[in-house]
């Protein structure tokens, strides 16, 4: 019998980290060598992960061991590239980092990063050795506007989106306190949001000429999940723009063009992304729904190791929505 992909996590103990847990104690294919968190060293993961009691008896350590084959890095964003540089790994390691640290500047002193969204880059992804994973809001709105892109017709964007608590991290804030998010919605980073340094790369690669993004986002008071709308004018028919997406994902184990309006229940605790498109006179808008967590993190880290390893894209992530 085929021994098991070793795998370790740092940053275990927040959520995208909770998250990889869940998933890979799943994994037909991994073991889970160790779950690294400082803030948690010694404690049983099922006690800070909840939702695990009953399902493993993994300890949080503040100790890494070279002796995997895949790390995942779920660190906050700038801390990555620190914890890579000040750490001896070795030279066949895989890497999966879900901070932003190696999106757009993608080099550092053991080689290249390549940017993790499966979609459109499937066979570097299959070639890699290290890999950054989007960002979720970056995922739900690229995921929305890569046909365009691929068939050159975008220009300007209006995209708006909404997005659950966690996406703000574990870690306590003003805007993520219950007081402050419940029964309340809250625009930030207007037109400034850290994601769009890579939403242009990605979309510009493909649409070869600059396209403008106008990017309002805001807090939801739900827990988890992203809704985008991107709005852009164009002379195309309805139907003929479908045809483009329905072309584009025909393929895709995640993505998915619906014939109906799509609400974030459709999606919470999958790796799904559903897609809705709707045109009045010239302009169109197309919807885009997301797990956050999943999809926008967690989920999509774990697809792109599957195709590190030459795995099925959706194995270990055959998850069902809770619909209710």
């Amino acid at each position: 019998m085929k021994s098991l992909t070793k795998v370790g996590i740092i940053g275990a103990a927040g959520y995208t980290g909770g998250e990889l847990i869940r998933l890979l104690l799943n994994h037909p294919k991994v073991k889970i060598e160790f779950a690294l968190s400082r803030s948690s060293d010694g404690k049983n993961v099922s006690s800070i992960h909840t939702d695990l009691v009953g399902e493993t008896e993994l300890v949080f350590t503040n100790t890494f061991s070279n002796n995997i084959d895949v790390l995942f890095l779920c660190l906050p964003h700038k801390e990555s590239s620190l914890w890579i540089e000040t750490h001896e790994i070795n030279n066949d390691l895989k890497i999966i980092d879900l901070g932003n640290d190696y999106r757009i500047e993608n080099t550092f002193s053991k080689g290249e990063f390549i940017y993790g969204l499966p979609e459109i880059n499937t066979d570097a992804i299959k070639k890699a050795q290290f890999i950054s994973n989007p960002g979720c809001f970056a995922s739900a709105i690229q995921l929305a506007l890569l046909p365009l892109a691929k068939a050159k017709l975008l220009k300007t964007v209006y995209t708006t989106g909404i997005t659950g608590s966690t996406g703000a991290g574990q870690q306590l804030q003003p805007t993520s306190h219950f007081s402050k998010r419940t029964s309340n919605i809250s625009a930030y980073k207007t037109l400034n949001h850290q994601h769009l340094t890579e939403i242009r790369k990605t979309l510009e690669a493909l649409n070869t000429d600059a396209v403008q993004i106008e990017f309002v986002p805001w807090r939801g008071d739900f827990t988890r999940g992203i809704y985008t709308s991107s709005t852009f004018e164009s002379s195309l028919k309805l139907e003929e723009i479908q045809k483009l997406y329905d072309f584009f994902y025909k393929k895709n184990p995640f993505v998915f063009v619906s014939n109906t309006p799509i609400d974030l229940k459709q999606v919470v605790n999958t790796n799904k992304c559903l897609l809705y498109i709707e045109k009045v006179d010239n302009h169109v808008v197309v919807h885009s729904v997301i797990d956050n967590l999943l999809k926008g993190a967690s989920g999509q880290a774990v697809h792109n190791m599957n195709l590190m390893f030459g795995w099925s894209e959706n194995l270990g992530l055959k998850l069902k929505a809770t619909a209710f």
